[in-house]
């Protein structure tokens, strides 16, 4: 536990280990965080923290922390450089790239650290001003379907149903109770899980696994993986068999009914039963559970986005929504009008479908295009490897790790060390920091202001993101930098390039607003006087019902009295609709049953992506707190299978895919369904860094286990149409003894 903070040096604060951005308190030293706990008085986290918050200090003081730019010397050591010499040597290595090879030989990949503001203003920005369409995000290797369904499906004007309001909800291999998002709201999930339990709220979880939250459902359905899309299409039949559906909302709001009871009508209960193995009645009963229901909602997470069909289950699962009526309606109370985030009026009619693909730039890989998600980031490092016009030849990573994040590690490798220039923002040597010819360290928050924008914003992606109620908090720098430390905020990296090479920058704000929101601004940038962080925030929040002055007089965060704010009614000449029959959809659903890769059935085992909730994607991996019960990442599998396959607890086992092997301690876990086994992604070190040699007793690396992207493959296994993403999640796999099957199989080129 942390040590109890004294009230004498405690300051409100925000926690920004993630971007939850909980409302908490903090000692500070002598200039030093000492400890940080909840704040029981915020009126939106209620004293909420996590593991991770609770960490700060170590992830601040860190001994690996770079306190300086890094430029790397060729021979995998770095020197330390000056941001006065780093960004014009930097600089001028990418006009010299532009000049050789044209200004798309410059890409741009934003991680989850680059998603909040400010530096998410300035990132298109800097891309445009070089010329640029390049930029790529961790949106479409985690969850596309995300955007792409509302895309295609078409978007509801009044909002969502919110979780504190409904009698029913569907959870689709998802787990807000560790992940924090989705459905729960983000925001202290267990708080809000607690109060709708005591409510009377019925919980439907579909997921191999019994996680934190299947234990606290009413129907748990655990199915083989990657058949949710199969799952879904069952209980739309059914829906539609036993007229559960509302038919009046359908009529006037969405079309082609037909379209959708044609496709599902092949799936009946026991077609369904046969494909992911979960029994009719099951399926019948959680079905009618749901679609019973007043008020209701679902959502889908990261294991059915990486799992083949993702894009369709995403889509499947707009349309049941919309089927069951689960819509807010004229008169229907709005949550949250909206504080900092500048929201139009809520109305009850819908925002009709728009392309979802087919935008400028065309890949040279399978022929990918921009999507309404971004560009397909699974593609990228294909892009950086095939010769020719067009080749991708520098890469400033944000924010991110793709050597833990990305799919294909091996091809994620070679692709990295081909290229010119890889510059990489981040506080650590990372696995992808050590291939990078430049990191710069970004100073970090409570370095810098901080403020609850960005979650406010997220109500856009879906039930249970953003706030569900008016809610907003700003804090200033607490802290500085640690003495003798060279430090920038990650947005002025992207302002001091622009600087050096000429160009002018333009601040975007409101990229998630929907139809009927006030649009976006752009304000062009002083670029002789550089603006404050301040300014920026200022920038983007505009047009904001709260003024951002105003917010700054709360320390502990404010939920604002805005006025009461209702769902309008459609507006007269309205003639938008939602899609239950889109053709490509439809045509993905006909050929579910036929596009498993050959040679699947050979493969004994199922590998499903599971969370941490002590970790955040690769982050943390190096604190010893958080680590403490898990200083590797283990392979989880049922003690039934362990049994079969004569595997005691603590193995070291091989987990081999179509494309390579990695290793990992066998753990056992009932909660699992048989034939399924589960590892953390973005964890794990790279996978030629695995010497069978060094095994005897376990020692590193083996006492790190192996990275699940590694096991990906875009060119050996399916592979997600328009989103490029191959299966991260229910990859088909071979568990074994290591000392079974050393030497360890070289990976498949």
């Amino acid at each position: 536990m942390a040590p109890p903070v004294s009230t004498a040096n405690r300051t409100h604060a925000i926690c920004r280990y993630c971007a939850v951005s909980c409302g908490v308190f903090m000692e500070i030293e002598d200039g030093q965080v000492k400890s940080l706990i909840g704040d029981k008085d915020n009126p939106a986290y209620h004293g909420y923290t996590c593991k991770k918050g609770r960490d700060l200090p170590a992830h601040l003081y860190h001994p690996e922390r770079l306190l300086q730019p890094q430029r790397a010397l060729g021979d995998g050591a770095f020197e330390p450089v000056s941001n006065a010499e780093a960004i014009p040597e930097i600089a001028r290595k990418l006009q010299a790239i532009i000049d050789e090879h044209g200004p798309e030989s410059v890409a741009l990949y934003s991680g989850t650290y680059a998603l909040g503001p400010p530096v998410s203003m300035l990132t298109d920005s800097f891309m445009h001003a070089i010329g640029s369409r390049m930029s790529f995000g961790c949106g479409t290797i985690d969850q596309p379907g995300k955007i792409i369904a509302p895309a295609l499906h078409g978007r509801w004007r009044g909002g969502e149903i919110a979780f504190g309001e409904a009698d029913a909800w569907l959870f689709l291999g998802t787990n807000p109770m560790v992940s924090k998002l989705g459905g729960l709201p983000t925001i202290n999930p267990g708080w809000h899980l607690t109060r709708a339990m005591k409510r009377g709220i019925q919980l439907i979880v579909i997921d191999p696994r019994r996680t934190e939250t299947a234990k606290k459902a009413k129907i748990h359905l655990q199915p083989r993986p990657g058949e949710d899309a199969s799952i879904l299409a069952g209980m739309i039949r059914i829906v539609l068999a036993e007229r559960l559906h509302d038919q009046a909302f359908v009529d006037e709001y969405a079309r082609n009914l037909d379209a959708l009871r044609e496709a599902v009508e092949p799936y009946t209960p026991e077609v369904v039963a046969e494909r992911a193995d979960i029994a009719p009645k099951d399926l019948l009963e959680a079905t009618r559970l749901f679609a019973s229901a007043t008020k209701g909602g679902a959502n889908a997470g990261t294991g059915p986005n990486m799992a083949p069909r993702g894009m369709l289950t995403e889509y499947l699962l707009s349309c049941l929504v919309t089927l069951c009526g689960f819509r807010p309606r004229a008169g229907d109370r709005v949550p949250n009008p909206g504080v900092l985030v500048p929201r139009g009026p809520r109305r009850a009619q819908a925002i009709p479908p728009r392309p979802a693909w087919g935008y400028p730039p065309l890949l040279r890989f399978h022929d990918m295009t921009n999507t309404a998600c971004g560009l397909p980031t699974a593609i990228l490092p294909h892009e950086m490897l095939k010769e020719g016009k067009g080749q991708v030849r520098a890469l400033i990573c944000m924010g991110g790790n793709p050597m833990a994040a990305w799919p294909d590690q091996i091809t994620t490798r070679k692709a990295l060390e081909s290229l010119d220039l890889l510059v990489v923002l981040d506080p650590k040597i990372t696995q992808t920091g050590k291939l990078a010819d430049f990191i710069l360290p970004p100073k970090l928050v409570p370095e810098i202001p901080a403020f609850s924008y960005d979650i406010e914003e997220l109500e856009g992606m879906g039930p249970g993101w953003g706030y569900p109620l008016p809610y907003a908090a700003y804090k200033e720098a607490l802290i500085d930098p640690p003495e003798g430390s060279d430090l920038i905020e990650d947005w002025e990296f992207f302002y001091g390039v622009a600087q050096e090479l000429g160009l002018q920058l333009t601040a975007c704000t409101g990229r998630m607003r929907i139809e009927g929101d006030p649009p976006m601004r752009f304000f062009p940038l002083d670029m002789e006087k550089r603006p404050t962080t301040d300014e920026l925030f200022e920038m983007l929040t505009t047009d904001a019902r709260i003024s951002l002055s105003e917010v700054k007089k709360y320390e502990a965060g404010h939920v604002f009295e805005v006025e009461d704010e209702v769902v309008l009614p459609r507006e007269p000449d309205d003639e938008g609709f939602l899609e239950l029959g889109d053709a490509v959809m439809i045509d993905q659903l006909a050929h579910a049953a036929s596009d498993a890769v050959e040679g699947d059935s050979a493969f004994p085992f199922r590998l499903v992506n599971r969370r941490q909730a002590d970790t955040l994607n690769s982050q943390g991996r190096d604190q010893a707190k958080l680590c403490r019960e898990r200083p590797h990442n283990p392979l989880h599998i049922h003690p039934d299978d362990m049994a079969a396959l004569a595997v005691e607890p603590g193995t070291l086992v091989t987990i081999t895919s179509r494309r390579a092997t990695i290793y990992a301690f066998a753990v056992p876990e009932e909660e699992l369904r048989r034939g399924v086994v589960s590892m953390s992604h973005a964890y794990g070190i790279d996978v030629g860094e695995l010497d069978p040699e060094s095994k005897e007793g376990a020692p590193q690396p083996y006492s790190m286990g192996g990275h699940t992207g590694a096991l990906a493959s875009a060119d050996l296994d399916y592979i997600e149409p328009f989103t490029g993403i191959p299966r991260m999640s229910a990859i088909p796999v071979h568990i074994g003894v290591a000392s079974e099957m050393d030497p360890a199989p070289a990976p498949r080129a």
